[in-house]
């Protein structure tokens, strides 16, 4: 083992964990404030769910041996994850890293359906959506699975993050339908500076994220660092002037927005294209980016916090240039398309193909199941009054007049004095 390393990874674990937080407080912002809580709550729950799943089997499903499918049970609640090296950290440490990827994946998906899905078939869902699908496509890319052996290069997450929880997203949030005031009114953040600060920390908790795949405090990890520094530069300065060309402004839900298009399109390739690339790589991803939010905005689909726009169409962006802008004196591993290796964006077009198609169809099989058990969506009712108070009893921002009682439309009159009886239409 290597105390550098250790330390660096350490270090890398924490900023990881960090993200989560910082998510919640991006998408908190991006919805009406009487969702603010239930949708941060979203993001928090998969600290807690996740992460025992994760300690229970997804560890194990993940990185338990190098079949092309699946992994094995042998590291099943923790056996053998101990203090001996694994590469040149513990292998406790290993497992923490690695499980705060897990934790972030399963929290981006609920940006597709806040406001509208109720919160305990929500905690189930991810829960057995990151042993079924999450797992599986890290042991796939990152365990020695068969896109591994195929050749596929994600550094720390395009596919297996980013394109995957998207995937997720669009099928979740079709499943659920929109939210009852869709398309009929307008649906705007309640607080912009939380959507700012989210974006800021999610940059900062970044640099764990890429450079912490390197797994080691060296050369790679440098390079990671660097390219997770420029390639949001990159988006940042595109997307604020195709805001000013297309409406004259540039607005700071965009510049968040572009941020995080920017830190996903090139979370595949921090290790392995070089500076410049890396910036031109973020200056194209918000191209297709910005105009797929704009196309989603009049469409059915209501992806309420365009989860598919940033995260499915930044990391498929960012996936594919890869293949075309790796290149072997940066990583020593493989060249792209410019680089004379037409067949490396083959197998990346591969991996995205793949990882669509099997996180379409889990999570579509997993959401039907729950759906025979228990319901899914809010009713309309619950969706006026907002998820706050209906999923958790409490507001985001009180006002010192007391609680909200809120009862069955059908006996308002059993409200004690004083108290205040909620309609839908709230």
């Amino acid at each position: 083992m290597n105390n550098a390393d250790t330390a660096w990874v350490l270090v890398a674990t924490a900023l990881v964990l960090l993200m989560t937080p910082a998510l919640a407080f991006f998408y908190g912002g991006l919805v009406r404030s009487k969702n603010a809580l239930n949708t941060m709550m979203m993001s928090f729950a998969s600290l807690g769910f996740v992460g025992l799943a994760w300690a229970l089997a997804g560890y194990s499903l993940a990185f338990d041996g190098e079949a092309p499918l699946f992994g094995g049970l042998g590291r099943a609640l923790m056996r053998g994850v101990d203090l001996a090296a694994h590469g040149t950290i513990p292998h406790v440490l290993f497992f923490s890293y690695q499980g705060t990827f897990a934790i972030i994946t399963a929290a981006l998906i609920s940006g597709a359906i806040v406001e509208r899905m109720r919160f305990a078939p929500y905690l189930v869902f991810i829960t057995l959506w990151s042993l079924l699908v999450y797992a599986p496509l890290a042991h796939w890319v990152w365990g020695g699975g068969w896109l591994a052996r195929l050749g596929a290069l994600d550094f720390a997450g395009g596919t297996v993050v980013h394109v995957n929880a998207a995937a997720a997203a669009a099928v979740a949030a079709w499943t659920l339908g929109p939210r009852k005031d869709y398309a009929r009114q307008a649906i705007l953040p309640h607080n912009v500076p939380f959507t700012l600060l989210g974006a800021g920390l999610l940059w900062f908790g970044w640099f764990g994220f890429n450079a912490g795949s390197a797994l080691a405090a060296n050369a790679s990890a440098a390079l990671a660092f660097t390219n997770t520094l420029l390639a949001p530069i990159g988006t940042l300065a595109a997307w604020t002037l195709l805001d000013l060309f297309r409406g004259g402004k540039a607005t700071a839900i965009g510049a968040a927005t572009a941020i995080v298009v920017g830190l996903v399109a090139v979370t595949p390739a921090a290790g392995y294209v070089g500076p410049m690339a890396s910036i031109c790589l973020g200056a194209v991803a918000a191209f297709p980016s910005y105009f797929a939010l704009l196309w989603r905005a009049r469409t059915r689909l209501d992806d309420s916090l365009d989860v598919v726009a940033a995260h499915g169409v930044g990391g498929t962006v960012g996936a594919l240039l890869t293949g075309v802008l790796a290149r072997k004196i940066w990583n020593g591993t493989a060249d792209g398309l410019l680089f004379g290796n037409p067949r490396q964006l083959a197998v990346q077009a591969i991996a995205v193909a793949v990882t669509i198609g099997f996180s379409a169809v889990m999570t579509w099989g997993i959401l039907t199941a729950i759906s025979a058990l228990i319901p899914l969506r809010a009713s309309e009712r619950e969706q006026g009054l907002g998820q706050d108070v209906v999923q958790h009893g409490e507001e985001a921002y009180g006002h010192g007049e007391g609680a909200i009682l809120v009862l069955p439309e059908s006996a308002p009159e059993a409200a004690p004095s004083g108290a205040i009886a909620l309609d839908g239409a709230s």
